[in-house]
């Protein structure tokens, strides 16, 4: 995968390539070449195949002509490394690999101009930072949502109020041990979720963001990961065997997305979730077009199609998530009403600290804080026992 170099500075980097970029925009969308190739996560393009309900291709391909291919991505370093690789037009990434993927080069700049309904986008997200280089955007939001607390509620027949039920070895309502119980999310950006947990019960560490640590913060999560790492059953990533795991093996509580919840639930689950007291990650996805896509005015079609159809609507019916237009709430474009997106966490924006990609220079000072690829290497000793 791409990183950020240890001694340059990200926002240098990323200011130069917004500057070049910038110049390489399209100015008009022409015909369809008939083909869309997309990078996503489970659940994010759907074609009526997992259930005849949920349908944003169908019409799409026959409208435009332009036929979609999906390949399913379960983490965003594998989202990364498949845009690298190249051969795919669109990917919708998370906080955590959109910079990446502008600081590589992988991506161009959007113009906006040539997306009708970009004026419905929520003011919330047009600028945001995680896809927003010296003013000019590099993709379109797709949804956003919290990492929530999935719980059985046989066993908590109350919602957990703390992440303490995952991070600290304890009893559960059951009366049972709660060690090999409970799940951890398998990808480095976790590490910022047991940060999080540390600024409501360690405020003397002085974390205020956690993307941004410095050496001792990053310690403390560090050793607090690894206290967890005698609890944990699985570290997942995989959407699917995360909900197994709940049905079949045992799992009582985990960080999770709402959309192996609303699975769960519809199939009879007993599970839950919750935001607990300390708050949540969370991620806010961009679609973002790749530097070398073979399919651009198809990829400017579906831009502009995720914010005008019943997508975002349904989508978030689907996934649990929130659109990034807020009218799809409300309008009757798809599924989704404004009872079902606060149900979704439209009002809890402030209290999600969405996914960031962790450089060196931060607020703290220049070479400050830990850059991501040390995330990286040292997750994988957490997940190893070291």
């Amino acid at each position: 995968m791409t990183v950020l170099s240890r001694g340059a500075s990200a926002f240098a980097i990323l200011s130069l390539l917004a500057a070049t970029a910038a110049q390489a925009q399209m100015t008009e969308v022409g015909d369809g070449e008939g083909a869309l190739s997309i990078v996503a996560w489970a659940g994010y393009i759907e074609r009526g195949e997992t259930d005849p309900a949920y349908d944003w291709v169908t019409k799409f391909e026959e409208s435009t002509g332009c036929m979609v291919d999906v390949k399913t991505a379960n983490t965003s370093d594998e989202m990364v490394a498949l845009m690298n690789e190249g051969g795919f037009d669109l990917v919708t990434a998370s906080g955590d690999a959109s910079l990446r993927l502008i600081a590589g080069g992988k991506v161009q700049p959007v113009n906006t101009d040539l997306i009708p309904s970009w004026s419905k986008v929520d003011d919330r997200l047009k600028d945001a930072p995680w896809f927003t280089v010296d003013g000019q955007h590099y993709g379109v939001p797709y949804q956003w949502g919290p990492n929530v607390l999935m719980y059985n509620t046989e066993v908590f027949k109350e919602p957990p109020t703390s992440w303490n039920v995952v991070f600290e070895a304890q009893d559960l309502p059951d009366g049972q041990a709660n060690a090999g119980r409970v799940q951890a999310y398998d990808g480095p950006i976790y590490i910022a979720d047991a940060a999080l947990y540390l600024m409501k019960h360690k405020p003397e560490l002085g974390i205020t963001s956690p993307y941004e640590l410095n050496e001792e913060q990053y310690a403390a999560a560090l050793d607090l990961l690894r206290g967890q790492r005698e609890l944990v059953s699985r570290y997942w990533h995989d959407a699917y065997i995360q909900m197994d795991d709940f049905k079949n093996e045992g799992m009582v509580a985990s960080g999770s997305w709402p959309f192996m919840v609303n699975l769960l639930q519809s199939e009879g689950a007993p599970v839950a979730s919750t935001i607990p007291e300390e708050g949540a990650t969370g991620w806010a996805d961009t679609l973002m077009l790749h530097v070398d896509a073979e399919h651009p005015n198809c990829a400017y079609k579906w831009m502009e199609h995720s914010l005008s159809s019943n997508l975002q609507s349904d989508l978030s019916v689907w996934f649990g998530s929130v659109p990034a237009v807020p009218a799809a709430c409300t309008d009757g474009s798809g599924m989704q009403t404004q009872e079902g997106c606060h149900a979704n966490g439209f009002d809890d924006f402030d209290r999600i600290q969405f996914w960031r990609t962790p450089v060196a220079d931060c607020s703290q000072g220049d070479d400050a804080c830990v850059p991501y690829y040390r995330w990286v290497s040292d997750y994988i000793g957490v997940i190893g026992g070291r």
